[in-house]
Formats: C-alpha cells, structure tokens, sequence
C-alpha cells in the first residue's frame, strides 16, 4: 500500500472529531507589520498557544485516545527533544496511562520540566534525539511499553494534520505553506491535507543547515543519515530521516530550502516585533525561510505555522542580546 494511503483526509477529519473536544481551534492572524517586510500576505498560525506549547499535541491526543485497552495498560513510552514528550506526557495525562519520555542529555530544561508536570517519567540518554531514540526502542521491546514514534505513527500524522486543515478552511486560496521540518510529521501532514484539498498549493519544507538529513535524503532520493545535528533549534534536530514521513514528503512536496542559526534566531525577533508571538526555533523556521524566498513569495498568500514557542529564557536572552 502506497504510504500516502496510510494517512488520508478521512483519517484527519476523523481526528479533528476527537481532537476538538480537548484544544480549541488556534489563531491564525494576518500581520500587517510582517507582510510589509515580506512584501506578501503573511498569515500567522499560532500553535504556540496550544496547551503545551507546539502543534505537537494534537498527533498525541489523537493517538493516545484509541490506544487498545491493553496498550493503555502497558503504559507508552517515546523519545524527544521536548515537543513531542510534552505531547506524550500531555495526552497520556488525559486519558489516564503511565508514560515514560527518554530526552537527550542537556535537553531544553523548560520542556523537561513541563513534561514531568504532566506526570511523565523523564530519562535522559545519549547526546541527541537519535541516540535518546535508540535507547527507547531498545526498552519498549524488553518491558512491553508501547512505543510512540515522534514520526512513523499514522494517527500523530492525522492529528497534527488537522493543524493544516484549519489553515485550508480559513484560507482556501492560500498560495503557499511553508513548513519546518524535524522528524517530518508536520510537513507529511501539510502534502496530505493541502495538496488534496487544493493541489495549486505550494509546500515548502524547511530545514537547518546544520539538521539537513532529510532536506539530503530529499535531493538524493534515498534515506540519508547525517553524522551531527547542531542546531538550537532542537525541533529540527535529528540526523535520521524517518520512512513513513520520508515517503510522504518526497512523492509530495513542492521543495525544501535551508536557513540558518542566524536565519532562525533573527526570524525569532521579527515575529516577537511583527506579531508580539514567541517562537522557538524549529517554530520560527517558517519565517525564516519566507524571508530567503522573499522574491518568490512577492504578491502571494502565504502561510506561516508558528509551531512551537517553547524558548527558554536563556536563549531569548541571548538572541537578544545578539549571540
């Protein structure tokens, strides 16, 4: 069965049924002051005022809600740089099952901190997401967790499709969504929902230069691994692309450009200048992407998911402070 079968418009009207008696429905702003600077209509969806942060949460709800009893009972366990614990440690909360959350050593200490508020058990293992990753599946085999992939999980796919079909129904005629890539949810999700309800639409994908596996994997057409993942923006920070994602994007999207540390951090204070809104990076990716296509993008409605704005103060501070 094709990938793109796996996961269609069904299954994320499906999850929006659910998803909707637990998060409500997230601005999605038209800022003049960010539209002058882009020389476009730039519109603003603000995942960052969702319950834990990032758009992250309504893959979780939506897969942890149809969890057969015996999973639930199992308890689920899942590897993360921060938005997807959240999400994990969230969704489970609401429903009841023990959760466990493996994060990198030296992960972002707000998320750690909101993650063990929702009653998740937090490890910490390995250097990045991959490693933390590695030491997950190794122990839902032995203990019988169930374990929830930060990508290759069809109903996360579905769930946080219901992000871009919000952002279709409000702007029909959008032109172009530009979509920051991590583990690849989102922008699977995005080709999904976008290019069946209006296959004109253009999805951009964004990634780091200095995460650029799958933005390689992309322009190799095949799976490539990169040895490093630097980047602050640790929502875009994985150094594996994942198949079921990978499939998804490749067959799907428009393109998939690169920004920078610099591109990030600066994207971050336009928003908070632009639209009064935070953005982490991975959640400012969008912009900073839209400001290297700005040529591109002229006249265009164009759509900007602020995925996540969980930053801590101490990296504010320093982007701030111009560091």
């Amino acid at each position: 069965m094709p990938m793109t079968e796996i996961v269609g418009l069904g299954e994320v009207y499906e999850a929006r049924r659910i998803i909707g008696q637990y998060l409500p429905k997230t601005p999605f702003v038209s800022s003049s002051a960010l539209s002058r600077k882009l020389d476009c209509t730039a519109y603003v969806k603000c995942e960052n005022t969702l319950p834990t942060g990032a758009f992250k949460v309504r893959g979780g709800i939506n897969l942890v809600s149809q969890l057969s009893e015996l999973e639930k009972r199992s308890g689920v366990i899942a590897a993360s740089t921060g938005n997807h614990a959240q999400s994990v440690a969230y969704a489970a909360s609401l429903f009841g099952v023990k959760a466990i959350v493996c994060m990198p050593e030296g992960a972002n200490p707000d998320k750690v901190k909101a993650t063990r508020a929702y009653g998740a058990k937090v490890e910490f293992h390995g250097k990045d997401y991959d490693e933390a990753r590695l030491w997950v599946e190794k122990e839902a085999k032995q203990r019988g967790y169930r374990y929830v992939h930060s990508a290759n999980e069809p109903l996360l796919i579905a769930g946080v499709g219901t992000l871009y079909l919000e952002i279709m129904e409000e702007i029909p005629d959008v032109d172009v969504i530009l979509v920051p890539i991590g583990g690849g949810s989102g922008a699977a999700a995005a080709c999904i929902v976008a290019k069946t309800l209006n296959p004109n639409v253009k999805v951009i994908g964004v990634q780091a230069e200095n995460a650029p596996a799958v933005y390689l994997s992309w322009k190799n057409k095949r799976l490539f691994e990169t040895k490093y993942a630097d980047t602050f923006a640790e929502g875009l920070a994985t150094r594996v692309p994942f198949e079921l994602t990978f499939s998804i994007i490749s067959s799907l999207i428009d393109d998939i450009v690169l920004v920078s540390e610099t591109d990030l951090k600066q994207a971050i204070l336009t928003l908070l200048e632009t639209t009064r809104q935070l953005a982490e990076g991975a959640g400012a990716a969008s912009t900073a992407a839209a400001f290297k296509l700005r040529e591109q993008l002229r006249g265009k409605k164009v759509a900007l998911p602020l995925t996540g704005g969980n930053l801590t103060f101490k990296t504010l501070r320093e982007i701030l402070d111009g560091k």
